[in-house]
């Protein structure tokens, strides 16, 4: 019995990948880039989007730290719709932001044109503005409460001495109050906002003014069809930014006015304060706190929206 033996075919030359030059360059530039990008990325992954993901899993439990948390689904929100405090609480948010966000946006941006000029020591006078912004919260607190003071601050002394007989009772009243805490809040974040509005200021090509003013355009037509167009990435920036910070208002009013009087400056983050840390209710605390991250996201999507429109 003969077998036959069957030769294999050749192999084919492997083919090797030629690599386009310049690919290693990437890579190690893409390394680099990772490099730099990874331990802000693993800090916002461990202390900012993990504790969120828990607060939404806590917004529908019963948690009061000891034991496990037990699965309540929808109850603290129906709890919330029924709070008289927490509406007070909501309230007060909103009119803080209200107020708060207009006045130091048109403060920072009147001090920051007013600051923008070649003149001898304007770096002083930048230096003084932005100055209570890095001061103490807490120097900044007793320091005002000393000037609202009803009775011996220089703030009643000044309205007396004008001829107001019955000044306002300030952080002692219920109904001035939170307008005490709005004037200090825009006074110590003027100065941040006030720097960003001149770095927006200072990009303004000098030679559209130029231009606007061999056209004839007076000052206030400069400011309203070459200023304000121009600045109009900037003053997104500063609107959400500001924004975001009114709604989360929290350590002024806790160390100016603790809420009070009653609850006439109790805002949403002192109000979820005091439900996880002072009455261990963390599971109501975090219920109320994706109110208010909801309300959050919702004014910022839709100002990205508006601003979105308006580049079109």
């Amino acid at each position: 019995m003969s077998t036959t033996t069957v030769d294999a075919p050749p192999r084919a030359p492997r083919t090797t990948k030629q690599r386009r030059p310049g690919s290693r360059l990437k890579l190690r530039n893409a390394l680099i880039g990772w490099t730099f990008i990874l331990p802000n990325f693993i800090g916002f992954a461990a202390l900012t989007l993990t504790p969120v993901i828990i607060l939404l899993y806590l917004g529908f439990t019963s948690w009061n730290v000891f034991g496990a948390a037990e699965f309540t689904g929808l109850e603290n929100f129906q709890r919330l719709a029924a709070d008289k405090t927490f509406h007070t609480a909501l309230f007060n948010t909103v009119y803080y932001a209200g107020f708060h966000i207009p006045l130091t946006l048109a403060i920072s941006l009147g001090l920051a044109l007013l600051l923008n000029r070649k003149m001898r020591g304007m770096a002083f006078f930048r230096t003084v503005a932005f100055f209570p912004y890095i001061t103490s919260i807490v120097a900044i607190a007793v320091v005002w409460n000393m000037l609202f003071s009803p009775d011996s601050g220089v703030i009643n002394q000044m309205l007396t001495a004008i001829g107001i007989s019955d000044p306002p009772g300030w952080t002692t009243s219920p109904d001035w109050s939170m307008p005490a805490v709005i004037i200090v809040g825009t006074w110590r974040d003027m100065g941040y906002y006030m720097l960003l509005f001149l770095a927006g200021l200072q990009a303004v090509p000098s030679e559209l003014y130029e231009a606007a003013r061999v056209d004839g355009a007076n000052a206030v037509q400069r400011f309203w069809n070459v200023t304000i167009p121009c600045i109009r990435p900037t003053t997104f920036l500063v609107t959400v930014m500001l924004t975001i910070a009114s709604f989360k208002i929290f350590d002024l009013i806790l160390v100016m006015t603790d809420g009070g009087p009653g609850t006439s400056t109790l805002v949403l983050s002192q109000y979820i304060y005091r439900k996880g840390f002072e009455e261990n209710d963390f599971g109501y605390a975090s219920a109320v706190a994706m109110v208010l991250f909801v309300i959050c996201l919702g004014i910022t999507v839709l100002q990205f929206m508006v601003n979105k429109r308006r580049n079109r």
